[in-house]
């Protein structure tokens, strides 16, 4: 069944690139069924999986038996966690585009194929596949940026596109050294971890492997990609992008470089935890001195996004687990703030600048859009009660107990947080009276927000509110995933 979430997507993408231009309204409820249906296949394998199996196949199949290149996908509880936020992810989006008028076939099929990369990345269990499902996921990322996007869409899709190819090369090279050196002929994640690469091995493999895909997580400094194309894509695209992309890169360097190169893991783990936190503390610092109400939500992405690699990288546990839960969490989060930022607000004011929104008084134009923020605002701060607090709280922990000094600093990042989201929420929902007592404010009269906003809105945030009341719905998944033989390597060099 979870293997059909790729099947559907595709097909879904083929069925719409065979529709007439002029049904828009055949299109968005194509893409919605097909995003539908792939959730119900995610919610469907959920439902039925069983946490204590490890490593569930689904399908194995030869591809290029010469170089053992297999179709193998699997499923484990991480990787379950991934498909469904990519189901949830995938439905609000479309949800928050219902309105969209320049080709909305095209956009749609574009987006579903970006949807058919990312779950085929998240169940692959052979490498080679698993890296084509990874490139699958760049060329519609490109298009949906650089021909629906908004501010320097050509720049924002260019260096999107350029990182994601330079730093996938590097993993292309990690896995073919991978590969000869096992001398197991195959790209079998399963094989391949119960090999024992030797030290001088995993002192340049693991940092190869983990740095290719971290980039895509917005590892700084190679970050500077991911505020840019945030800021230039469409809503569902930044949506997807922030909520479910830059988990690919997260992704990758747990199954792959960590789970392959746990030595490399222990060796390097202070460098790649000393950038994490410097990404929590500089994103944050940014975010604080932004303009761009967009800009904001993306530099926080980063911030987020480091306590993801924090958690990956503090040979702990607990940071494990936490870290994957942070990504569901993050995913959740950011996807909804950015569809308050650039559908409520930035279609209908046409303006992201703090200083002009700060005029509109937008708590009485768009009250349902500042209401959803400020709650969303309370959830990235990691307010207890939503899930941020539980999967960041246990980074930190994570974190402390193998790097006290950098659980402190990231500390440091949530105060920060705190700070940028409530300089946020006064200046474009409820600014200081006294502030603006010398200056003429407008009067606007802004199209409300519509059902189909409403219900992704809602969505997200019940995500984000059941998670964090009662976050055993994931962790029964993610804890005993790393009892799995697959992560033997790797739980021997983490504290329990």
């Amino acid at each position: 069944m979870l293997a059909w979430t790729i099947y559907l997507s595709f097909l879904g993408m083929a069925v719409l690139m065979c529709l007439p231009k002029d049904r828009p309204s055949l299109a968005r409820w194509t893409a919605l069924g097909t995003a539908l249906l792939g959730l119900g296949c995610g919610l469907i394998g959920a439902l039925s999986f069983d946490s204590s199996a490890g490593v569930v196949p689904l399908i194995d199949e030869p591809w290029v038996p010469a170089l053992g290149i297999h179709y193998h996908l699997a499923v484990d509880g991480i990787s379950l966690t991934m498909v469904l936020l990519t189901g949830l992810a995938a439905v609000v989006g479309i949800l928050f585009s219902w309105n969209l008028e320049q080709s909305p076939k095209e956009f749609f099929a574009y987006y579903l194929a970006l949807i058919g990369g990312c779950y085929g990345v998240f169940l692959s269990f052979d490498l080679l596949l698993l890296f084509v499902f990874y490139e699958i996921a760049i060329v519609p990322k490109y298009f949906l940026i650089a021909r629906w996007g908004s501010t320097n869409r050509e720049y924002g899709a260019m260096k999107l596109a350029l990182y994601s190819f330079a730093s996938s090369a590097l993993v292309l090279v990690g896995v073919i050294a991978a590969y000869v050196a096992s001398g197991a002929q195959s790209f079998n994640l399963l094989e391949l971890s119960k090999y024992t690469f030797t030290a001088d091995q995993q002192a340049w493999l693991f940092p190869l492997v983990f740095a290719g895909f971290a980039v895509l997580a917005g590892m700084w400094p190679f970050h500077t990609w991911a505020p840019t194309g945030h800021v230039a894509a469409p809503t569902a695209a930044s949506m997807l992008l922030a909520g479910v992309v830059m988990k690919l890169g997260a992704y990758g360097c747990l199954r792959v470089a960590m789970t392959l190169f746990p030595a490399g893991l222990q060796q390097w783990s202070p460098f790649f935890g000393a950038l994490a936190v410097t990404g929590i503390v500089y994103g944050a610092l940014v975010a604080l001195t932004q303009k761009d109400f967009k800009f904001v939500i993306g530099y926080s992405s980063v911030s987020h996004m480091g306590f993801v690699l924090l958690g990956l990288v503090a040979l702990s546990q607990t940071g494990l687990n936490g870290a994957v839960l942070q990504m569901f969490s993050h995913g959740v989060i950011a996807g909804l703030l950015f569809g308050v930022v650039g559908r409520m607000i930035y279609d209908r004011t046409h303006t992201r600048v703090l200083d002009e929104l700060e005029l509109m008084r937008l708590k009485k134009a768009l009250p349902f859009a500042a209401i959803v923020f400020v709650i969303a605002g309370f959830a990235s701060m990691g307010m207890p009660g939503f899930s941020g607090f539980i999967a960041e709280v246990q980074v930190l922990i994570g974190a402390w107990q193998g790097f006290p000094a950098y659980a402190l600093l990231a500390g440091i990042g949530v105060v920060l947080g705190v700070a940028y989201t409530l300089r946020a929420v006064q200046k474009a929902f409820y600014p200081n009276p006294a502030d603006l007592a010398q200056v003429e404010l407008k009067e606007v009269k802004l199209p409300p927000v519509s059902l189909p906003e409403k219900l992704g809105a809602f969505t997200l945030l019940a995500c984000t509110l059941i998670i964090g009341i009662y976050p055993r719905l994931l962790l029964d998944l993610i804890v005993p995933a790393f009892d799995s033989p697959l992560f033997e390597g790797l739980k021997k060099g983490v504290g329990q």
